[in-house]
């Protein structure tokens, strides 16, 4: 199993978490931008920056991602491609995507996205960030590297 990151968009604290992890519990962790980030020094962690433009990193992640990777995300198109190539995605929040709740979580994200195109004056993004989302990616990060064959 390997994690990858879609990092361009991930908090800095789960970013955080994901380090302790990688070397915690060896695992190789890869982190896909499109600008350069600096990452501690492991032999666990690495980065992949890729060219600006839409949905490159997205495109990258799907390309290198394998059957039983998780892919950490909180883009749902990518983590529907994710799943359909056998993996997992976790978003920053705590939500495991699955092969069993992707398609429901896709097609709200869709008629939401269609609201916010026109139909409606006004519909509200996610809530800020808080302590209890960290805690709730770390406590799922932590279930699914226990149960996952490595």
């Amino acid at each position: 199993m390997k994690i990858w990151v879609d990092a361009d968009a991930c908090p800095k604290v789960i970013k955080e978490i994901l380090y302790r992890v990688a070397d915690r519990a060896t695992i190789s962790v890869t982190f896909v931008a499109n600008s350069y980030l600096h990452l501690p020094q492991s032999p666990f962690i690495s980065m992949l920056q890729v060219g600006d433009g839409f949905d490159v990193a997205d495109a990258k992640i799907v390309e290198l991602c394998s059957s039983g990777d998780l892919v950490i995300t909180a883009d749902i198109p990518l983590a529907d491609h994710v799943v359909k190539k056998g993996g997992v995605a976790l978003n920053p929040r705590g939500e495991l995507y699955t092969k069993d709740n992707i398609g429901p979580i896709l097609a709200r994200r869709n008629f939401m996205d269609t609201l916010r195109g026109g139909l409606v004056e006004e519909v509200s993004g996610p809530p800020a960030f808080s302590v209890k989302d960290r805690e709730m990616f770390a406590n799922q990060l932590d279930r699914y590297i226990q149960k996952s064959p490595r």
